[in-house]
């Protein structure tokens, strides 16, 4: 059935552009700043298509999305083909 298909769901924290030089000095302990600020929504993504804003809790050890604005249902099932 097409409702048992696995999707890939990913969670955009922001975006950034970086030069190449900056990208090969990365290492452990180097911060990358991000274009949103601190508690701002967070993009939920399906195959890379935004389908709703959420934003980050702690569950236990994990962190989670919760749902705050979502696409309708009809936008969702377009945006996912």
């Amino acid at each position: 059935m097409i409702m048992d298909i696995p999707l890939q769901v990913t969670v955009e924290l922001g975006r950034t552009k970086m030069k190449i030089k900056e990208i090969l000095d990365l290492g452990g302990g180097s911060i990358v700043e991000l274009d949103r600020l601190a508690g701002e929504p967070v993009d939920i993504r399906v195959n890379g298509k935004m389908i709703a804003k959420g934003e980050v809790v702690v569950i236990d050890e994990s962190f989670g999305v919760r749902i705050t604005d979502i696409i309708s249902k009809m936008e969702r099932i377009n945006n996912v083909q």
